[in-house]
């Protein structure tokens, strides 16, 4: 008979401290091996150990599931040595935990956002034994525990298109140039622009250039325009330092990308009690999606300024939408901003619909401010509010998802920052480039608002407050690499460093776990 001893180990992402997991699933087994018989690894146990020797396939590093040690091990196990078998077995379980653990919510999920699902949260110990264990079809079973999102598995797809072309580009440079480079200038690296723009799709089969040619010609300028989109940059077709700095950045850096962008999905809730909103923040667009999660409508935002206002990662349920909100507006902004152009332009207040207020909300003055009222305004005691209107900050409307943050969505009178590449100019509110679109979707369940009747009071002389019939999901995310529908791979600046940090934390649990590595959570003993 054998004896289970525990030893210490840290809680999987799902919450559950994997030590008792692992103690759960071989009481279950009758504390005796599961991946071995007749002395030797099953077929389901070798099965098991290529995927965790091939974790990079979902974009996870196999070193963290032993990867490099189970062609030793398996070497072991034909000794037939008892005690041998226990330790592969349970060393085995340990690794395909943390595997699915990590395939399923991700290496370092910080729980943001398990409030917007409504998921369920089953035992490791019955996942491994229902759905890897006694599964079936593993690749199937393994398949349905991973992000049912169609973006996570296009994103999937795109990491094994970029992973196969980085060895082939690796240590490519392209020369830095002193003046852009313009269509039918000769630009001496053509061939090997050329070669990796076909490589990537940007350049058709039709429209690759003779062989040697070093002529930057118009197509060649269309397939550096699809480059230039497809990586955040103002479409010209004009090889400049900036375009230069995306075609010489290493193909292993856009594998780490898509890497981070399944991590990030990995942190999702799966279902919910209504159809979710996603703010992607470097990628500045939003999208709604349906029961499927697939996107119904999307559109261009503004988020918070990267240097000063950061819009953080969060998330919230949509409860109210606000036609004509008057803006409170924050004191930071109040003090740091409003107050000097009050001070310089005594005709301010009335020219922008602002008033000054007490704190119970009545109104001062709409027009010149004393020096009393400005000398209170500095202190807080007397507070600023935009009325509503076409001139308000906040547009014509806004929907409200309570979080601790206090960000929300609205509209903006400031349309003409939607037609730039970068977007990041707001407080950390995030603008929405079409918000009668979207306020149809939010109520689009409740018969008494019809996109005329939304309209109408969007323009409207009344505050108006609406709650949804069902609350709706909002999560602020942030993935520098995204898949389109049409498969086309776009990259994205880390615009906030998110992406460097995530980089750092995943480093520290590698290091972590080689450190461990050959000692599971739990050991036989006699």
């Amino acid at each position: 008979m054998w004896k289970i001893i525990l030893l210490p180990m840290a809680a999987t992402a799902f919450g559950f401290s994997q030590e008792a997991e692992l103690l759960r699933f071989y009481q279950a087994a009758g504390e005796r091996p599961v991946w071995v018989q007749d002395g030797r690894a099953t077929p389901r146990a070798r099965e098991v150990i290529n995927l965790l020797e091939h974790a990079e396939t979902k974009g996870l590093d196999a070193r963290d599931y032993d990867g490099p040690n189970w062609a030793s091990r398996l070497a072991t196990v034909e000794n037939h040595e008892s005690q041998d078998l226990m330790q592969f077995d349970i060393a085995l379980t340990d690794a395909v935990m943390r595997y699915v653990s990590d395939l399923r919510e991700g290496r370092a999920n910080p729980g943001l956002y398990r409030r917007a699902g409504r998921d369920s949260q089953v035992p490791l110990s019955t996942l491994i034994r229902k759905n890897v264990l006694d599964a079936a079809d593993l690749s199937v079973s393994l398949r349905e525990m991973e992000p049912t999102y169609p973006a996570y598995r296009r994103t999937l797809e795109a990491l094994a298109q970029y992973r196969s072309l980085a060895p082939e580009h690796a240590g490519r440079r392209f020369p830095a140039v002193t003046e852009p480079v313009e269509p039918g200038d000769t630009y001496p690296a053509m061939p090997e622009l050329a070669r990796l723009l076909r490589a990537l799709g940007d350049l058709p089969p039709e429209a690759v250039p003779p062989a040697g040619s070093r002529t930057y010609t118009a197509a060649a300028a269309d397939s550096v325009k699809r480059f230039q989109a497809r990586h955040g940059l103002e479409a010209d077709g004009r090889i400049g330092a900036a375009t230069l700095a995306q075609l010489n950045t290493p193909l292993r850096d856009r594998v780490a990308q898509l890497e981070l962008a399944l991590e990030r999905w990995r942190w999702l809730p799966r279902t919910f009690s209504h159809p979710p909103v996603l703010v992607n923040l470097p990628e500045f667009r939003l999208r709604a999606l349906d029961s499927t999660l697939q996107t119904v409508l999307e559109m261009k935002i503004v988020v918070g300024a990267a240097r000063r206002t950061p819009t953080p990662l969060l998330a919230g349920e949509l409860n109210q939408v606000i036609f004509q909100p008057p803006w409170n507006v924050p004191l930071s902004i109040q003090r740091g901003e409003l107050l000097p152009e009050i001070k310089r332009h005594p005709e301010y207040l009335a020219a922008h619909g602002y008033e000054v207020t007490t704190s119970r909300g009545e109104v001062v003055t709409s027009d010149v401010v004393s020096a009393g009222a400005l000398a209170r305004l500095r202190s807080g005691e007397f507070l600023l509010r935009q009325v509503p209107g076409p001139k308000n900050a906040l547009g014509l409307v806004k929907f409200l998802f309570p979080n601790e943050a206090s960000v929300y969505l609205h509209d903006t009178p400031a349309k003409a920052l939607f037609a730039k590449v970068r977007r990041d100019f707001s407080h950390g509110c995030v603008r929405l480039e079409n918000a009668t679109e979207f306020a149809a979707w939010v109520l689009g369940e409740d018969p008494v608002w019809s996109r005329e009747g939304i309209i109408a009071a969007m323009n409207g002389s009344e505050t108006v407050q609406v709650n949804p019939p069902k609350p709706i999901p909002v999560m602020m995310t942030y993935m520098t690499a995204v898949v389109l529908e049409t498969g086309e791979v776009r990259f994205l600046a880390d615009l906030y460093g998110y992406d460097a940090e995530l980089e750092k934390q995943l480093a520290g649990r590698a290091a972590k776990t080689a450190a461990t590595s050959g000692a599971p959570g739990l050991r036989p003993s006699e």
